[in-house]
């Protein structure tokens, strides 16, 4: 309920429960010290009655507002937590993409100095069968 809402209901409910108890009292035959005491103890009684449903609104809205705040704070400290987190994982890809880099730079390294050599001999054996042949012819 919003707090015109509230407080138009408690207005409307003392005022009729006023002019309700009043037509009640006036009503019945009494003297006016006894209807005056009547008047003033009902007056007394609705007070009470206002005055607790104060305490169990205000009681309510102190529960809402606390765990509103908890749930506000939970919030935020996921928030802060959650850049560190993305940095962290970040870092990791980054230190992952790296070792993956030079694992691939390291055994392209190998493959060509392998093939390399495997040229280098084809092209020895070539020339060897070369001068063979140019000397043989």
């Amino acid at each position: 309920m919003s707090r015109i809402t509230v407080k138009g209901f408690l207005v409307g409910f003392l005022a009729g429960g006023t002019v309700g108890a009043i037509v009640a009292l006036l009503t019945t035959p009494k003297s006016g010290k006894e209807l005056r005491e009547n008047i003033k103890q009902k007056s007394g009684e609705y007070l009470d009655e206002a005055d607790k449903y104060f305490i169990d609104k205000k009681n309510q809205a102190d529960k809402i507002f606390k765990e509103g705040k908890k749930k506000f704070t939970m919030i935020m400290n996921d928030v802060k937590s959650k850049p560190e987190e993305i940095l962290k994982d970040a870092e990791q890809v980054y230190n992952d993409a790296k070792v993956k880099t030079k694992e691939l730079l390291h055994s392209g390294k190998e493959k060509i100095e392998t093939e390399a050599g495997r040229l280098k001999s084809s092209v020895e054996a070539g020339i060897e069968t070369y001068k063979k042949e140019a000397k043989n012819s």
